[in-house]
């Protein structure tokens, strides 16, 4: 009985395929259908900036202190962040200019100001009131990155820049090889 359920399975499943012949404007016809679905799916591809949007809470001790959202970051936006944070040497001997260091704090900080929506960021990290509360409390703060640093914690900078690095089609584990290998570049 079994193998008969699997047989009607099968028979089921098998759709069977005939060959016609077609006329030129036919032809064309379907390509411009199938060429149609990959321009629209490219272009469904290239909004990834507004499709997956990701809210993220800062709460400490069961208390919600504020939330923003979150989209993803280009590799070209990503790049942009990490060198104007890299200090670079260049060996005279060989003229090849080498990464020699990155301040990370401010890195990750501009990641997380780049890929914060814009409504948030105005809202939160560009807001006046905000620096003028931070500086009150003693904060020196120049840029936006300066209140990032201020109000997030290095375990919520993690968890968001962990975020973002999904939302941009990284995984954390890939994305720390590539940073060692980078760092071990550098230090060659």
């Amino acid at each position: 009985m079994a193998s008969l359920a699997k047989t009607a399975e099968k028979a089921e499943n098998t759709q069977e395929v005939r060959e016609e012949e077609f006329s030129e404007k036919e032809t064309q016809g379907q390509l411009l259908t199938v060429e149609n679905d990959f321009i629209a799916g490219m272009l469904a591809a290239a909004a990834y900036k507004t499709d997956e949007i990701v809210q993220f809470d800062i709460v400490r001790g069961g208390k919600l202190y504020f939330s923003f959202r979150i989209h993803a970051l280009g590799e070209e936006e990503a790049n942009k962040c990490r060198k104007k944070y890299t200090k670079y040497v260049r060996n005279k001997q060989i003229g090849i200019k080498f990464a020699e260091e990155t301040d990370n704090a401010k890195f990750r900080s501009s990641l997380i100001y780049h890929a914060t929506v814009e409504e948030d960021r105005t809202k939160l990290w560009d807001n006046q009131q905000v620096w003028n509360g931070l500086r009150k409390q003693g904060v020196l703060v120049v840029t936006a990155l300066d209140v990032i640093e201020a109000v997030l914690l290095g375990g919520e900078k993690d968890r968001v820049i962990d975020e973002i690095n999904k939302l941009s089609g990284f995984d954390s584990e890939n994305l720390e090889e590539v940073e060692n290998k980078m760092e071990e570049t550098a230090k060659n």
